[in-house]
C-alpha cells in the first residue's frame, strides 16, 4: 500500500463510542499491517468518558490519550472512510463534503445508562464487545486487499 489510508469515526460528542471505535481500529489495523490512520470526532465535544478508557484498558487497548475533537477540525482532510457510529451524528452532522466510501452503524450509548455502577460498567463492556467484533469484521471488509 503506498499511501495512507485515512478513516474519521463521527459520534454526537466523541466521548464514548467513536473513542472505542478509534481504539479497536487502530488495533486491529496494526495487526493486519496497513498504513491506516483513525480519527475520530463528534459534531460537539464532551470528553473522553472514563468509564470508555476503563472497559478499553480491561481489553488491553489505551485510549487515555486520545482527546475528543469537533468535526469542524477535519474538514480539510481527505478521507477514504468514514463511519459514524450513532443514528444522531448521521442525522445531525454537517455536511461535510468527502469522496469517502461511508459506513454506518449505530451502536447503544452505554453513558445514557443511569442505574448502580455495576449496571452501567456491564453496559460499557456490552458496548465495547459489539465495537471490537463491528471494527474487526471492518477491517477484514475492507483493508485487507488494499
Amino acid at each position: 500500500m503506498s499511501k495512507s489510508i485515512n478513516i474519521l469515526v463521527l459520534c454526537t460528542g466523541n466521548s464514548c463510542r467513536s473513542q472505542m471505535v478509534e481504539g479497536w481500529l487502530r488495533h486491529f489495523s496494526t495487526i493486519n499491517h496497513n498504513k491506516v490512520k483513525i480519527y475520530s470526532a463528534g459534531i460537539e465535544t464532551h470528553g473522553v468518558n472514563p468509564m470508555a478508557i476503563r472497559v478499553m484498558k480491561e481489553a488491553d487497548i489505551d485510549i487515555s490519550y486520545h482527546t475528543s475533537n469537533n468535526i469542524q477540525e477535519y474538514k480539510d482532510m481527505d478521507f477514504d472512510f468514514i463511519i459514524t457510529v450513532c443514528d444522531h451524528a448521521k442525522e445531525n452532522c454537517p455536511y461535510f463534503p468527502s469522496k469517502a466510501i461511508r459506513f454506518h452503524q449505530n451502536f447503544a450509548d452505554p453513558s445514557k445508562i443511569k442505574d448502580t455502577e455495576n449496571k452501567i460498567l456491564s453496559e460499557f463492556r456490552k458496548t465495547r464487545d459489539e465495537i471490537r467484533d463491528y471494527c474487526k469484521k471492518f477491517i477484514e471488509e475492507n483493508l485487507l486487499n488494499i
